[in-house]
């Protein structure tokens, strides 16, 4: 699946959030926004990504919201986010179809089809500023950070 390319129109979305209500990419525009998908809460890979951004959150957000988004159910998500104190928006695609809408659902190799870590900066009228296709979860807080910067 190819997915979505930098400067197209980034696909709608209206999925529960881990703070119980629903979302739709309308509700963030007027600012930049980070969707980062990612396999399966609470895995090892998953939990470094997470906790990367909650590490840069605070200067991520003077330039954009995070959000991330997996197959896993509202309370897989609660859990996750309680357990590493996350500090951002976690929302729920039990049937995929925003993770293939964005293209990041494929093949992970002996893991079978499923989800792709893959991270999207979305512009704050809705376009694809920049897609991060393959993403190594360990500092990726801080690389995302680092492209927001050279958008000012």
């Amino acid at each position: 699946m190819a997915g979505i390319e930098e400067g197209k129109q980034a696909p709608n979305f209206a999925l529960k959030g881990s703070d119980g209500k629903m979302h739709s990419l309308k509700e963030f525009s007027g600012k930049y926004l980070i969707i980062y998908f990612y396999p399966k809460d609470d895995t090892p890979g998953c939990t470094m990504e997470a906790k990367s951004f909650n590490e840069y959150l605070n200067q991520i957000k003077e330039h954009a919201t995070v959000v991330g988004i997996s197959k896993d159910d509202f309370d897989s998500h609660c859990k996750f986010s309680d357990k590493y104190s996350l500090r951002f928006l976690l929302l729920s695609d039990p049937e995929s179809k925003t993770i293939k809408a964005y293209g990041s659902y494929g093949s992970r190799g002996i893991f079978g089809m499923g989800t792709l870590r893959k991270t999207f900066i979305i512009s704050r009228t809705g376009k694809v500023l920049k897609v991060f296709p393959k993403v190594n979860p360990v500092g990726h807080g801080k690389e995302i950070l680092e492209t927001l910067k050279s958008f000012k």
